[in-house]
């Protein structure tokens, strides 16, 4: 299936601003772009691009002051495949984790699990270790957490979502992934597109999506497995733009300088197999 998607942001700023963009797919996704994802700026700025710590595809541009817009547009190839589904994975022993997999076990600047490491002992325990019991986080976190758009808070951390019982994609996937990592999981952040494909319409505005991954030993070996606290059921389509400890790391945007939000739409649909963009043809 194909996917056509991108996005127009605009910030107002106040002399030049540095900012650093996460707004690319990632790296592993590159080869499946039908049409080429440029951002746009406008007004027209300089910009690079490297690859961060995480290996994310990161841009770096300064704004030159007044309102600046950056805006993608572009289609992309998927399997159609929902997320894989191994009820038999495994968890693997800390002294087995590969190296880089270790960071992913500890507390971040969202995911306090010094805070709920005693409630995530007693809550899953005594659950069977390995997939049922990251099900069974992922199925407390869904009930615990009331989704609403309007509660957007960007400095609740895992506990406070715990505490308040409401927030957005991103709450349900840092008190997920805090859970996890108290009970020796090691499990990731991640942000992207998710449209609504394969499912029937949400009324709530498309928006960049929030999910998590746990690091889990399957019948391949081991590997990264995509859960979904807010939703919690495999979705069709997720477009990965950035892996991360939490939301700071994939922020998809960050400003040093003052940069109110002006503009923000995302658009994420399923397009005919022979769609091309006319203006990258």
């Amino acid at each position: 299936m194909r996917i056509r998607t991108g996005y127009t942001i605009a910030f107002d700023t106040f002399g030049p601003t540095p900012m650093l963009l996460l707004l690319n797919v990632r790296p592993e996704r590159q080869a499946d772009l039908v049409t080429p994802e440029r951002i746009s700026f406008d007004p027209p700025v300089e910009a690079s691009q490297h690859r961060d710590e995480f290996g994310n595809l990161r841009t770096r541009i300064v704004a030159p002051g007044g309102r600046i817009a950056m805006s993608a547009d572009f289609v992309i190839e998927d399997s159609g495949a929902p997320d894989a589904v191994e009820q038999g994975a495994r968890q693997i022993p800390v002294q087995d984790l590969p190296d880089a997999v270790l960071q992913f076990l500890l507390g971040s600047r969202y995911c306090d699990t010094d805070k709920l490491s005693a409630t995530a002992w007693s809550l899953f325990g005594g659950t069977p270790e390995g997939w049922a019991r990251v099900q069974a986080i992922v199925d407390y976190a869904h009930g615990r957490l009331r989704f609403d758009y309007l509660q957007a808070d960007e400095t609740r951390s895992a506990a406070d979502g715990h505490a308040q019982q409401v927030g957005v994609c991103r709450d349900f996937a840092h008190l997920a992934i805090t859970l996890c990592r108290c009970m020796n999981i090691p499990a990731r952040y991640a942000t992207g597109y998710l449209g609504d494909i394969g499912i029937p319409p949400v009324p709530d505005p498309m928006d960049f999506s929030a999910w998590f991954e746990v690091f889990l030993e399957g019948p391949q070996g081991p590997r990264w497995y995509t859960f979904d606290a807010r939703h919690n059921t495999p979705r069709i389509g997720r477009i990965v733009m950035a892996y991360g400890r939490d939301a700071t790391d994939c922020a998809i945007t960050t400003s040093f300088g003052r940069a109110p939000l002006a503009q923000f739409t995302v658009h994420t649909d399923e397009v005919a197999g022979d769609f091309v963009l006319e203006r990258a043809a």
